[in-house]
């Protein structure tokens, strides 16, 4: 099993985790042998698991090793927080998605992934990609699944699949096999006893009115999965992407959703999706949201990887340390 980390962590150091990055906001021992009590206590209440191994965590290892203790100090907000592994869609997923799974499992905690390997993704932009075609894409998810075995895991899939859809950037004649898509990937998702499943929504500055989703998530099978995802890369508020969710989940029924607060502590910039500067990040990983409707508030994007290749940034998904201390050192106490 060892090895098998260490094979995730080389993954991730390729940026092979990678993030989504619409245009619209949708869419990848860290303190080497000192005492961090606030680590621990953070740990020992979170539900979720932190790869010892993030890049963040390489970051701080290696920071410190070259005496650069304050930036090192604060790249461990990102590295002693439990974020999500995005497997990359080119590649199996088998061996980290097990590994995750497996190493929290040891130590009782939930794995968080995305699933982000819809055919015709992000629409040809920053994140362009996907799966070659619908049965590539089942057989994907099917190891996805597999791999997850029977340990606690939540999984957010496909950021941006629905919202595309509304929208109207992901052609019509792809709608009706994204929606099949998207729902035998809940269905196959949910086989596994312990997996949560939440549909992505896309995020409350792209769709302004949440009511164009309800059918489209409907079609694709959101009453199957346990809710939906809202601000996955994006920077909206926790106040405003509330605000929007609870009308979401009220058309649907009452579904409830989950909340990416990965880089939102300063809010959106006006007119900058991608990689704006001067964000933040905010309300560390948790279930204790206060809000009934709310089940957790999850870093989905990983802080401090790229958006795409703007603002200076490198290609999406890409560990990017400089926009990662920027987030750390924005943030409040």
């Amino acid at each position: 099993m060892t090895r098998l980390i260490h094979a995730l962590a080389a993954l991730a150091a390729l940026g092979l985790a990678a993030g989504c990055s619409s245009a619209h906001g949708g869419a990848d021992t860290a303190a080497g042998t000192r005492d961090d009590t606030t680590k621990a206590a953070y740990s020992a209440g979170s539900p979720f698991w932190v790869d010892p191994e993030s890049p963040a965590a390489r970051q701080a290892k290696l920071w410190q090793r070259q005496g650069r203790e304050e930036d090192a100090e604060l790249i461990r907000r990102i590295a002693d927080r439990p974020v999500a592994l995005w497997p990359a869609g080119e590649l199996d997923p088998t061996p980290m998605v097990r590994a995750a799974s497996s190493a929290a499992g040891r130590e009782e905690k939930t794995a968080v992934f995305v699933a982000y390997n819809i055919p015709h993704r992000d629409c040809g932009q920053h994140s362009a990609g996907g799966a070659a075609d619908a049965n590539a894409y089942r057989d994907w998810i099917g190891k996805f699944a597999d791999a997850l075995g029977e340990a606690e895991a939540l999984v957010v899939l496909e950021p941006d699949a629905v919202a595309h859809v509304v929208d109207g950037c992901t052609p019509g004649e792809h709608h009706a096999e994204r929606e099949q898509l998207l729902g035998e990937a809940i269905t196959r998702l949910k086989r596994q006893p312990h997996t949560k499943v939440y549909l992505d929504a896309g995020n409350a500055d792209w769709i302004r009115e949440p009511a164009k989703l309800v059918e489209p998530l409907k079609r694709a099978g959101i009453e199957r999965a346990d809710g939906f995802a809202l601000n996955v890369s994006n920077f909206q508020t926790n106040e405003t992407t509330t605000e929007y969710g609870r009308r979401l989940a009220e058309a649907l029924g009452g579904k409830h959703f989950v909340v990416d607060t990965s880089r939102n502590g300063n809010g959106p910039l006006p007119g900058v999706w991608c990689n704006p500067p001067g964000r933040a990040l905010g309300t560390p990983p948790t279930t204790d949201t206060r809000d009934p409707a709310v089940d957790a508030y999850l870093w989905i994007k990983r802080p401090g990887e790229s958006d795409g290749t703007c603002e200076g940034g490198p290609a999406a998904g890409r560990w990017w340390p400089e926009y990662a201390l920027g987030l750390a050192r924005n943030t409040k106490g």
